[in-house]
């Protein structure tokens, strides 16, 4: 058995095409590293375009094994 859990990451600026900075990998790279030091693992991820505003946001999902009961 399974728990999840979904984050929000917002982005220092809008991505276009492939043009992801170095600044916002590194918070990427930084959160998946702190959850997966708490036993979570990456599952998915999505970019969340916001057309109207100068950033976005990446939607990350986790799960982690849940201990039975015996």
């Amino acid at each position: 058995m399974f728990e999840y859990e979904s984050e929000i990451l917002k982005t220092t600026l809008k991505w276009l095409k492939d043009s992801a900075n170095e600044k916002d990998l590194a918070s990427l790279d930084k959160l998946i590293n702190e959850r997966a030091a708490d036993g979570w693992e990456l599952v998915t991820y999505s970019y969340m375009v916001n057309v109207f505003a100068p950033r976005s946001a990446i939607l990350v999902t986790f799960k982690r094994a849940v201990l039975a009961d015996d």
